[in-house]
């Protein structure tokens, strides 16, 4: 089994390419039941928290049509997937790092901690498939990191869009205490209009301290 799985993190994601369940089967044939898709989104955030979401699919599940990298959906998609995700999965769960944990650790280990509080709050899993890089504290044994993951694999592409969807709400809420920023167009990522906000407004006590926020932004 490492095999097969060593060589799909290694694969690039076509743009056309829509993510499947072979990862998973291999795993399922080997006799790993539970087997979880795990992703995160805010990283690249200047605002707010990284969320991470962690999916458990049974074997011979359906994948729908929409389901795909979350970025490539509309947020009505997302919505949409996101419920179907919630109702079919046998298991998913949430975890988050906020603000301060990220100027505190880092992105990477904030990053990992929203990732493991997920699988914390999941139960126990036979084996994790997670996009990106290795992160700090995951079992090369238990599990496995695959580049361009939320397009090639189901589980995984299912976890990023519950964590975008979380994400995205919890950041258009806390946009009406903190408005100007457009949070709920921008959700806190670093666009232009966001910046020039962050220049003229000042930073948010949500701001990530950490971040190069740039345009000579002065904090009081």
């Amino acid at each position: 089994m490492s095999a097969p799985l060593v060589s799909s993190s290694k694969r690039q994601p076509g743009r056309d390419e829509r993510p499947t369940f072979n990862l998973e089967q291999e795993l399922w044939q080997a006799g790993k039941v539970r087997v979880a898709g795990l992703d995160e989104v805010g990283r690249g955030a200047l605002a707010g928290p990284v969320v991470a979401a962690a999916c458990v699919f049974a074997p011979g599940t359906d994948i729908p049509d929409l389901l795909s990298d979350s970025k490539r959906l509309t947020p009505r998609q997302r919505a949409r997937i996101a419920e179907w995700i919630r109702l079919h999965a046998t298991a998913w769960a949430l975890g988050a790092a906020s603000h301060r944990e990220i100027d505190r650790y880092g992105i990477v280990r904030a990053t990992a901690l929203a990732m493991h509080r997920a699988l914390a709050r999941l139960g126990p899993v036979d084996h994790v498939l997670y996009d990106g890089l290795v992160l700090p504290g995951f079992d090369s044994t238990i599990s496995t990191a695959i580049v361009g993951g939320d397009c090639l694999c189901a589980s995984i592409a299912a976890a990023s869009i519950l964590a975008k969807v979380t994400r995205d709400r919890l950041m258009e809420r806390l946009a009406r205490f903190f408005p100007g920023y457009g949070w709920e167009d921008n959700a806190g990522y670093g666009t232009p209009a966001h910046r020039q906000a962050i220049a003229r407004l000042g930073l948010t006590p949500l701001h990530r301290r950490s971040f190069r926020i740039g345009l000579s932004v002065q904090e009081d």
